[in-house]
């Protein structure tokens, strides 16, 4: 006997407890195996079709391997896969829960529901189910009670039915009744009354159990696979109650997609990046009345922030369920979304991964190199000298004149006067200003001044490493009176040889000045000791080099307000370019270099480098 108020507002009826779920849902899931597990109840009674309870109960002996019932649809004349109906099962949904859990204890599981096809299509209102981990269940229901949705004469027909199962039950049995929100006040009000037995339209000879295809798990389960195996974890020790939060879960599995992203993409995600990623799956789950993104939000929001390679790799990470594997005794199936959801979703990620051309190759083309041994190229270093790419030193002194071409333009910005006409149009006309003052009937012209000075050196910072990343510290003299002395930070080359004597490595930030030939090795000079970082040892560095009145900086955010005096008492100036007004495409190919260990490798570095 549960114990409790037997009133017209309780959901507790004599012996029987009326329990309202939403379906699929992990938090309710959670809410019934532990009302089981306290309660102890005779007999648990489960809003599933009665007709496809030896199937039903096939798939749960199967968990935590998902399952589905195929079946075909009313007007079906030919058992044609286009005529089918998949329904999963999965292990956070609150009626399977319901169903798993009593048999554990032993008691008697009664299925209710008339059958498959009589289920009304009534899209079911709720608010988000993380609120029952806030504010607690019995405050959610309430909250649901008082305002619940419209009724129709589906719900009325399918709770009529679902009450004749159960009035042929034991009335002094301790029964809990674990039933969806939207059929709860049909099924009681229809408790009232006896009801009629309902048709059987759906024979159980014509139901199959089938094995989901683990690629397809996201697409036609309620919650992500990636949560539920996170659920089955919990299910098991019921000791770490982080696992299954599921802003947390979102949390770890952005996390745990950054570090696939850098492996198989060789990108980072950066930390303003993150920022937006918060806010925007934030927004996305308003727009949807929900108080915690979904995986297609979390997708949408990894795609649109970072790129198209960072929302695959959330995407197959929330895909990922060990458990799920081919079954050798029965069918595996690859079930897509508009086989089992109405009004479905679409998102199309288009990777861009660095691989070989899956082309027809032209006879005498050879193949990129390979170590014959592991470890050879690195036994074959010469070891005398470094030196770097040609190619790579061209690009890169390119992007570093648009870069002193953009902080001029800055510079002429800031120095941009505007003012009526008069007599002369001077550099053109303002439309900005012309077109707010319309009502004026006046024209308004601009003039550029000449900016004080040069743009002398270029220090761009990728990465500021707060976790000491970049190991590899170098200065290097330019070769030539064209060609900038440069000094950096990088990961190290030996880890990623990638031919004989050549290392990739990829920049966490370079300084770049002219004329070539002055600069000394900047990392053991004693006067950027005040330094904090290797950011701010390359800007002293450049505003002690640079032979120019202003320095240009790139980076996610502006440096110190310290090193605005240091440079004015230099007489040179910190011109401050963000890195995110960059082209992202550009700074990503910027960030990669190769190290070669003698300038004899230059000839052969283009079989290697890519």
């Amino acid at each position: 006997m549960f114990p409790g108020a037997d009133d017209a507002g309780s959901l507790i009826r004599g012996a029987w407890r009326y329990f309202p779920v939403a379906p699929g849902r992990m938090e309710f899931a959670i809410e019934v195996r532990q009302t089981i597990l306290e309660s102890r109840p005779k007999v648990v009674a489960v809003e599933l079709p009665h007709t496809c309870e030896e199937f039903y109960l096939r798939a749960i002996d199967r968990l935590p391997q998902f399952s589905a019932l195929m079946y075909p649809t009313p007007d079906a004349f030919e058992l044609d896969e286009e005529s089918f109906v998949y329904v999963p099962v999965e292990p956070c949904d609150p009626f399977v829960e319901a169903v798993r859990t009593a048999r554990e204890i032993g008691a008697e599981v009664l299925f209710i529901e008339p059958a498959l096809q009589d289920r009304p299509h009534v899209a079911a209102q709720y608010p988000d189910p993380y609120a029952v981990r806030r504010i607690g269940l019995d405050r959610y229901v309430e909250a649901y009670r008082l305002q619940p949705p419209p009724r129709n004469e589906e719900l009325e027909a399918h709770g009529a039915g679902m009450a004749w199962r159960l009035q042929g039950a034991d009335p002094f049995a301790a029964t809990l009744i674990v039933v969806s929100f939207n059929l709860l006040d049909p099924l009681l009000d229809a408790m009232q009354i006896p009801q009629e037995e309902p048709a059987k339209r759906v024979k159980a000879s014509r139901v199959r159990l089938v094995n989901p295809d683990p690629d397809c798990l996201a697409e036609i389960t309620t919650e992500m696979p990636y949560l539920q195996q996170r659920y089955e974890l919990w299910r098991i020790a019921r000791k770490e109650d982080a696992l299954i939060d599921r802003q947390r879960a979102n949390f770890d599995l952005l996390r745990e997609a950054e570090a696939h992203y850098h492996k198989n993409a060789g990108d980072t995600v950066v930390h303003w990046q993150r920022r937006l990623l918060a806010k925007y799956t934030r927004n996305l789950a308003r727009t949807n009345h929900d108080l915690v993104a979904g995986l297609f939000d979390l997708t949408v929001a990894a795609r649109s922030i970072v790129d198209d390679n960072y929302g695959w790799e959330v995407w197959e990470l929330a895909n990922k369920y060990p458990a799920q594997q081919i079954a050798p005794d029965m069918e595996t199936m690859r079930i897509q979304a508009d086989d089992v959801w109405l009004n479905t979703k679409k998102i199309r990620l288009r990777r861009r991964l660095p691989r070989p051309k899956q082309r027809l190759m032209p006879r005498g083309l050879k193949q990129r190199k390979k170590e014959k041994e592991p470890g050879d190229w690195k036994h074959r270093l010469d070891g005398e000298s470094i030196c770097s790419y040609p190619p790579e030193d061209l690009e890169i002194e390119t992007y570093g004149k648009f870069l002193k071409d953009k902080a001029r333009r800055l510079l002429s910005e800031d120095r941009m006067k505007v003012q009526e006409f008069t007599t002369s149009l001077l550099d053109g006309i303002d439309l900005r200003e012309t077109l707010r003052n319309w009502h004026k009937s006046k024209i308004f012209v601009r003039e550029a001044n000449r900016i004080a000075g040069e743009v002398g050196a270029l220090c761009v910072i990728f990465d500021e490493d707060p976790e000491d990343r970049y190991t590899y510290l170098a200065t290097w003299q330019g070769e030539h009176q064209n060609e900038s002395d440069m000094a950096f930070y990088a990961t190290n080359p030996a880890e990623h040889v990638v031919g004989p004597g050549i290392g990739r490595a990829e920049y966490g930030g370079f300084l770049m000045t002219l004329p070539a030939r002055r600069m000394s090795y900047v990392w053991s000079d004693p006067d950027y000791a005040f330094a904090e970082s290797k950011p701010e040892t390359l800007l002293l560095a450049a505003l002690d080099y640079s032979v120019e009145r202003h320095v240009v900086y790139v980076a996610a955010k502006p440096p110190r307000s310290v090193f605005r005096s240091i440079a004015s008492r230099l007489n040179r100036s910190i011109v401050y370019i963000p890195i995110g007004a960059l082209s992202s495409d550009k700074v990503k190919r910027l960030r990669v270099v190769h190290i070669l260990d003698s300038y004899a490798r230059r000839k052969e570095a283009k079989d290697y480098i890519w």
